[in-house]
């Protein structure tokens, strides 16, 4: 039995809450006020449409809008780029504290732009929250698996997707129109980011740097009493484990992108690791995150109802997230994959079935809301953390600070197309938008199934000899 120290505790949730909550919150903090946000800026925020005529007006604030909430992505592939730079140079703690600056300044455009007058605040706001999110989704993982013991490994990874989850609740909750989501309560909620990061910036500091960038650093020493802290009576196995991964990726030339493109033990699993981003965000997951909301309105629901339902299926995700933690260790990586997909598959073909028939049949409306509700189920069960859980366990040291800075921006620039993409989409072809997911779920199925190994319980370079 594996002991969990106090301190491991404040380590994992410290990096977890602080980086999952930025990402969290920022993907469903503009979902329930969407309306009331669009409003200002037409009448006060500085938008103006090519046109007045009705159906433009609306295309353009559709634009819009989806830009915005986009804006967020195109900050997350730059500073997922940068997780491996920094990662290195920085270390892991130090750019986890650091990476709080970009969340602080995010605030600050979000809390000023009504006072200022401009919506263009808000998409300086998304931008720089964006970097920090996509900083947040490469440090945090890779800081919990390196801190984190191998048999309980997956279900410490799995917190950062936990916090990702119920700060998305929280984001609902909190935008709904009796909350803030209102005239003059929006400018808080987007900029409560930044109590968040003073947050993080105080935990971090008495939180350790991983035992391994401290052992690649010729800090053994520090290393054995930091892993001491962290391991119990189980840190001399683990520290073993520590000195033995890094010797072995000292013998190894330094990774290039080059190298990692050319050796086959490193391009296969980049490729199931870059495969796994794409299949995760073309499930249509940040679809409902992002526009929950207007989906719930497409099955004929009146906008407060809508709204409720956001915080019910939010509500949801987090449970399931939570049932997911036990899960993951018990069945596997590839099985719940497979579940979670396969899931997707059935609840996304009703759903967009459904959608056909909610002006003709009230029965129709009720399935729509029940699909949505069973699609974010499965996507919890293990769509949602296994994709981060993989990455750091399917690389040696050497190569995991490039694999996760390849990794990442996938994520965010198929994050960045959903959620550009979707709602313009939804207007030229109605329900007939949920057969692109449908047909990269079925993909995905196949993919896994043949393709993706087993990691549960498997030490780092038992994992890595698989793909040699």
């Amino acid at each position: 039995m594996v002991e969990v120290t106090l301190y491991l505790i404040w380590a994992v949730a410290t990096a977890a809450i602080g980086s999952g909550f930025q990402h969290g919150y920022n993907i469903g903090v503009l979902n329930t006020p969407e309306e009331v946000i669009k409003d200002w800026m037409v009448s006060d925020g500085g938008f103006e449409p090519r046109n007045d005529s009705e159906e433009h007006k609306e295309e353009d604030i559709v634009w819009v809008w989806s830009m915005i909430v986009s804006t967020f992505c195109i900050g997350g592939m730059i500073g997922g780029a940068l997780t491996g730079f920094l990662a290195n140079k920085l270390g892991r703690r130090w750019a986890l504290i650091l990476n709080n600056i970009f969340a602080i300044i995010a605030g600050l455009f979000f809390g000023s732009s009504k006072m200022i007058g401009t919506f263009y605040f808000l998409f300086l706001g998304r931008f720089f929250i964006g970097v920090n999110a996509g900083l947040n989704a490469g440090l945090a993982p890779l800081y919990i698996c390196e801190i984190s013991p191998t048999a309980i490994r997956g279900a410490t990874g799995s917190m950062y997707q936990l916090s990702i989850t119920i700060t998305i609740f929280i984001a609902n909750m909190l935008g709904h129109q009796q909350v803030l989501g209102t005239e003059s309560g929006w400018p808080i909620l987007v900029a409560l980011v930044i109590v968040v990061a003073v947050y993080q910036i105080i935990g971090m500091i008495f939180c350790p740097e991983t035992p391994k960038y401290l052992v690649e650093k010729g800090r053994n020493d520090e290393a054995k009493k930091v892993t001491e802290k962290l391991g119990g009576k189980d840190s001399d196995v683990q520290f073993a484990e520590t000195v033995k991964d890094v010797e072995d990726a000292k013998g190894l030339p330094t990774v290039t992108v080059k190298e990692m493109i050319q050796q086959k033990k490193l391009r296969k699993p980049l490729i199931i690791i870059c495969f796994l981003m794409f299949a995760q965000q073309l499930s249509g997951i940040n679809a409902v995150m992002f526009y929950s909301t207007a989906i719930f309105v497409m099955s004929k629901s009146s906008l407060e109802t809508s709204q409720l339902n956001s915080v019910g299926v939010m509500a949801l995700n987090v449970l399931t997230t939570v049932l997911s933690v036990y899960l993951v260790e018990r069945f596997g990586r590839k099985l719940l994959l497979l579940l979670a997909f396969g899931g997707m598959i059935i609840t996304t073909a009703i759903l967009c079935g459904s959608l056909y028939y909610v002006e003709e049949k009230e029965a129709a409306r009720y399935v729509a809301i029940i699909m949505v509700y069973a699609y974010v189920f499965f996507f919890a069960v293990g769509a949602g953390s296994i994709p981060w859980l993989l990455g750091p366990e399917l690389f040696n040291t050497a190569s995991r600070p490039l694999a996760c800075s390849i990794a990442v921006p996938t994520n965010w620039i198929f994050n960045f197309i959903v959620g550009i993409g979707f709602r313009p989409l939804q207007m030229e072809m109605g329900p007939a938008v949920f057969s692109i997911f449908l047909i990269c779920q079925i993909i995905t199925v196949v993919v896994v199934w043949f393709f993706v190994p087993e990691t549960k319980n498997k030490p780092i370079d038992e994992i890595t000899a698989l793909f040699e």
